[in-house]
């Protein structure tokens, strides 16, 4: 493993830590009911902390796909969910489980054994222009059927926006190689229209998870950890002319480790405990409470016991003389 791979793998793993944070800061948004509507989320702060958080992500991802191959760097996207365990866990005012640190400590040996196997040489080829055209035009539309109305939206939401975070990641680094080999112009019609692909398809997987989350955490980020590389690795093995290391005995190891992933992402995903409610604010000193709501709210058994009514004897009333 040479210099430049472990410059791919330590700003991978910085970039998982950011998507962790944005994805743990999207999943409280939702939980307050603030995943629904985009001009609701325009105006919260905390929803352009986490696209801040995604943005940095997504560039320290990309210059790990200059150092890296896709192969290599793609797979470790998984830590972005091991992260978010200790985050999400610590945000919701908990500890980590048992069955969440088996599950981490699953995807990690899967990790390794995936990064063992697809030590691949650095990326030197690029999608054409005709290429990556078709490439987003497939991923629009198995994102468009996805996205329909019907059972299980959440899980449906978080396989398309892993499908169009990975086609993202794979014309990044198209566009990355295109600019920087020296073939021709940077601002060449490639690079600009894989840049606006780029954007879209990030912008998209961005939304996407963010009404995913509406229904926890655990399960949508699970999702969207395995869609996103198994989306990304298609494309550069069939496309981008990018293998695995040792050839068809690599293959091996890596189903060994892919299978080891898959089976800690399944434990963190039951791991995940589902939210505490949040207890409705008292009220302050200047609230008006309307008295019919106050007798309402009262719970049975908890009002004071009123005086009994006794019937006044009244004494006999005598004529007065005149």
């Amino acid at each position: 493993m040479n210099g430049a791979m472990l410059v791919a793998i330590g700003l991978s793993l910085i970039s998982a830590v950011a998507y962790a944070s944005a994805a743990v800061a999207q999943a409280g948004l939702a939980s307050r009911d603030l995943g629904a509507g985009l001009p609701r989320l325009l105006r919260s702060g905390a929803w352009w902390s986490a696209v801040g958080l995604n943005v940095a992500g997504a560039l320290l991802h990309v210059v790990a796909l200059r150092y890296g191959p896709l192969t290599v760097v793609q797979p470790l996207g998984a830590l972005t969910l091991v992260a978010a365990v200790p985050l999400g866990a610590r945000a919701a005012g908990r500890r980590v489980t048992a069955l969440e640190w088996r599950g981490t400590a699953l995807t990690l040996l899967g990790l390794g054994a995936l990064l063992t196997a697809a030590s691949g040489p650095a990326p030197e080829r690029s999608l054409s222009l005709p290429s990556a055209l078709a490439v987003a035009a497939t991923t629009t539309a198995v994102i468009g059927t996805l996205s329909r109305p019907g059972v299980r939206p959440g899980l449906r939401h978080a396989t398309a926006s892993g499908f169009a975070s990975g086609v993202a990641s794979a014309l990044t680094q198209t566009a990355t190689v295109a600019a920087t080999d020296h073939s021709g112009p940077v601002l060449s019609p490639l690079v600009i229209v894989v840049a606006v692909l780029v954007a879209a398809f990030a912008t998209g997987g961005l939304l996407l998870s963010q009404t995913a989350y509406r229904g926890g955490l655990g399960a949508p980020l699970a999702v969207v950890t395995l869609a996103n590389p198994l989306a990304a690795s298609v494309i550069g093995l069939t496309l981008l002319g990018q293998d695995l290391g040792g050839g068809a005995v690599g293959i091996l190891p890596a189903l060994a480790g892919a299978a080891l992933a898959a089976r800690g992402v399944v434990l963190l995903t039951r791991a995940t405990p589902a939210a505490a409610p949040v207890p409705p604010p008292a009220p302050g000193p200047d609230d008006d409470e309307h008295p019919v709501a106050a007798v309402l709210a009262l719970e049975p058994g908890t009002a004071t016991a009123e005086p009994r009514l006794t019937r006044r004897r009244s004494r006999p009333r005598r004529l007065t003389r005149l």
